[in-house]
């Protein structure tokens, strides 16, 4: 995988990349009873980019995991990291936003927590899936335009006995015949690690019902499996997902496996498409997205801790569903801002089209306070992805008023 040198690109990535490298841990840390904990060295970056004055922590208790090798002793910036986000800051009084008018809107499109998004569009309806939160395993909302979205009761109010509560992660759905198929990560009792289950409905709000009774995938000598993601190509179907190695200082990789027709059953061996080994991916990639476009096979992810300023997507170019793919040399394209009001933590994304056949990508990124603290809640975005010479370009993240889809 190649990493191009990026001359136009801000203090913010060499702040970003400065912090991940100073922040101990991986990916998704808390203790087993899902109270996460504070996140000292992004907190500490972003205050200082946006109130320098106001440097503190705060808690984080969105996604759980039973990693808790590092909680309280993320190590903070140093003084040079913090005094480059400080330089690169204006000002450090609060910025007006201009209010979005007629036709358009402003992210963040859902303001509440609703991290990890996976979007299904069914008729003249989007459905966003999300991990679980306080009173729901999997979170579930409803749109008719991509912008304004009502959050229904839980897609799947009873997990199957195989997993634990307080666990379930990265819901994707895909329609397959007249069913609806939930991909969706769980802990596994046996093994205690993460592993992938599938549940069905009959309706896209659900409710859900695991339709195995036991995990779908699970590469528990990997350190597990996550962010399942279903894809369909033709008449074939298959299903990406991570290896959660940086639970266990592991290499992570991108996989992809064809699945059976019915989305219920795995074929063939699963193939390595992409891992962690360019410096902005830090300890691990995640959130795989497989995309077609005029012919040609995109694999957006995430890369790098979830919970910092060094969170960003990129993607690759494959040859076919199963690969080989190459990474994009402008990686990351999306990534944290340091700007009023900063983007924090974009990532964790999921691709859809609107009636009109545009692009557009979804995502989540972290609630930043007004005294420049990240909260422990993280917003869905959405932002347009324009196609250049087969290239995907984001126009964003957009923190001002945009044309609606």
């Amino acid at each position: 995988m190649v990493m191009a040198a990026r001359s136009s690109r801000s203090v913010w990535t060499i702040v970003c990349l400065l912090a991940a490298l100073l922040a101990a841990g991986c990916g998704r840390e808390s203790d087993a009873t899902g109270a996460a904990s504070p996140v000292v060295g992004s907190n500490q970056a972003v205050a200082s980019a946006v109130a320098p004055s106001a440097v503190a922590s705060a808690t984080d208790d969105a996604e759980v995991s039973a990693s808790a090798s590092v909680t309280n002793t993320s190590v903070a910036p140093s003084a040079s990291v913090v005094a480059a986000a400080s330089a690169a800051t204006t000002s450090t009084a609060a910025s007006a936003r201009a209010r979005p008018g007629p036709g358009e809107f402003q992210n963040p499109v859902l303001k509440t927590d609703f991290a990890d998004p996976g979007v299904l569009k069914d008729g003249d309806t989007y459905y966003a899936y999300a991990t679980n939160t306080v009173g729901r395993n999997v979170q579930v909302a409803r749109s008719t335009d991509l912008v304004e979205w009502d959050v229904l009761t839980d897609a799947m109010p009873v997990l199957p006995d195989w997993t634990r509560p307080n666990f379930t992660w990265a819901p994707e759905v895909m329609k397959i015949g007249d069913k609806y198929a939930l991909y969706y990560t769980a802990r596994d009792k046996a093994s205690n690690r993460q592993c992938v289950g599938v549940a069905t409905s009959d309706k896209p709000q659900g409710r859900f019902k695991d339709a195995l009774g036991k995990p779908l995938v699970c590469q528990v000598e990997e350190g597990g499996t996550i962010d399942a993601s279903p894809f369909q190509d033709g008449e074939k179907l298959y299903l990406y997902y991570k290896n959660d190695g940086n639970c266990c200082a592991k290499p992570t990789y991108l996989y992809a496996q064809e699945l059976a027709a019915d989305g219920l059953s795995l074929i063939g061996e699963p193939t390595r498409l992409v891992q962690n080994d360019t410096a902005w991916e830090g300890p691990l990639v995640e959130a795989p997205t497989m995309w077609k476009h005029d012919d040609t096979y995109y694999l957006f992810f995430s890369g790098n801790r979830y919970d910092t300023p060094a969170y960003a997507i990129g993607y690759a170019t494959c040859e076919s569903p199963m690969g080989p793919c190459e990474d994009a040399q402008a990686n990351p394209i999306v990534e944290s801002l340091l700007s009023k009001p900063p983007v924090v933590g974009p990532g964790h994304q999921t691709i859809i089209t609107d009636d009109d056949g545009e692009t557009w990508l979804v995502y989540h990124a972290w609630e930043v306070s007004p005294a420049g603290l990240k909260t422990n809640r993280r917003f869905m975005w959405i932002d347009q992805v324009v196609w250049k010479d087969g290239k995907p370009v984001l126009q964003g993240p957009t923190t001002e008023p945009q044309p609606v889809p």
